[in-house]
């Protein structure tokens, strides 16, 4: 596999999951534009991400029988028309239905990981999924940047304008560059649907590993919806462009995806667990401190990306070894536990914050980064998952 391609997949895996998070930094300008307060326009990011994991439970074990080049071309285009809607939404509930849609949409990700698993060698298989999934981490995080920068020049409408655009861009770029693959749908749609129960079943790992990248991405959540409220208020009284701007500093900690799925190949998956559920826990307290002083909430929300996105890389690395033949559901099945669990903290984040306040969302989070701690002494105590090379006898420290 190319580094071209490598690299290629892991900026389309940053544009297309970015749609899912352009309204985060934008949602007191959506409470003013829509004529409601921070409670009701918050459970827009919480509708945008059930949305992506119905897409992940519905479209993405498409990618295991149906051609993926094919398949990625036509919901990138469909996910184009939903954010022109929502360009147009001329009220809440119109908006909130487009976001729906935005959410199912922005699955292409999903199959672009296991895309990308399938063509690496099995030796370097974590390190390419680490180098995919840091271009889809990272826009995650500039999302935010890029959405705050181009509504303060603008308007929050022109932010999903141009992201409809740049979704017909890339889905004529993939419809050129991805390989073509022959896939024969040996099973239907509905038997398809019922394997990943009996993946779920079979697969105690792929059970773990989900429980606590869904613990992780439920702080998370819990974190980014509810940070623009308190940098637009006071102390801080922060504009658009400087909110989005603290995207920025949670992508530096991108940088450790890669570095994680070294260390899953090199069987060191067990340890890094613990150490990013360490720093997901530890990223609540300096946020507190972060209430009215900005040094600590930058730290803060640094160490907490580390955490969420190491522990993210480090789980995939190792659920991808499970059954090649099945890698879309296994993705499908881990990937909708996932943003159950960070929908979960998004809307439990806007009901904490509405009465608790900022400091309700510090012990929220934390709370779920103790939950991540637990689910490592529950993790260790069980059988290693497959070795990186496939072969049940190599020694793994996992």
């Amino acid at each position: 596999m190319s580094r071209g391609l490598v690299a290629t997949l892991a900026v389309a895996c940053g544009l297309a999951v970015a749609n899912l998070y352009y309204a985060q930094p934008l949602l007191h300008l959506l409470a003013t534009s829509f004529h409601t307060g921070s409670g009701g326009v918050a459970i827009v990011v919480t509708i945008a991400q059930l949305g992506y994991a119905t897409g992940l439970l519905l479209l993405v074990p498409l990618g295991d029988i149906w051609q993926r080049r094919r398949l990625v071309a036509g919901v990138l285009l469909l996910a184009a028309l939903a954010l022109a809607a929502s360009a147009l939404a001329p009220d809440l509930l119109i908006f909130e239905g487009a976001a729906l849609l935005v959410g199912v949409t922005s699955v292409v990700a999903q199959l672009l990981v296991p895309l990308a698993a399938d063509l690496a060698s099995a030796p370097r298989r974590g390190q390419v999924v680490g180098t995919v999934m840091s271009g889809l981490l990272i826009g995650i995080l500039l999302s935010r940047t890029l959405s705050g920068l181009l509504a303060a020049l603008a308007g929050w409408r022109f932010v999903y304008w141009f992201a409809a655009v740049a979704m017909v861009g890339l889905a004529l770029v993939l419809r050129a560059v991805l390989p073509g693959d022959r896939r024969s749908p040996a099973l239907s749609y509905r038997a398809l649907l019922l394997s990943i129960l009996s993946l779920v079943r079979s697969e105690p790992v792929l059970r773990r590993r989900s429980l606590l990248g869904a613990l992780g991405f439920a702080a998370f959540s819990a974190t980014w919806t509810t940070i623009a409220f308190l940098l637009s208020g006071p102390p801080f009284h922060y504009g658009v462009a400087v909110i989005g701007l603290f995207g920025l500093v949670g992508a530096a900690g991108a940088a450790c995806a890669t570095l994680a799925g070294r260390g899953a190949d090199r069987g060191w998956a067990r340890v890094e667990t613990l150490g990013f559920s360490l720093a997901v826990t530890l990223a609540f307290p300096l946020m507190i401190l972060g209430r009215s002083q900005l040094l600590p909430l930058v730290a803060g929300i640094l160490l907490l990306d580390v955490g969420v996105q190491g522990i993210h890389v480090t789980n995939q690395s190792l659920v991808y070894r499970l059954s090649p033949s099945a890698r879309s559901r296994i993705n499908s099945a881990y990937m909708t536990t996932y943003f159950v669990g960070g929908a979960a903290g998004s809307a439990g984040a806007g009901v904490v914050y509405g009465s608790w306040g900022w400091t309700g969302v510090c012990l929220l989070g934390a709370g779920l980064g103790l939950a991540m701690v637990a689910a490592w002494g529950w993790d260790a105590g069980h059988p290693d998952a497959p070795s990186p090379a496939g072969s049940p006898s190599a020694p793994s420290r996992r």
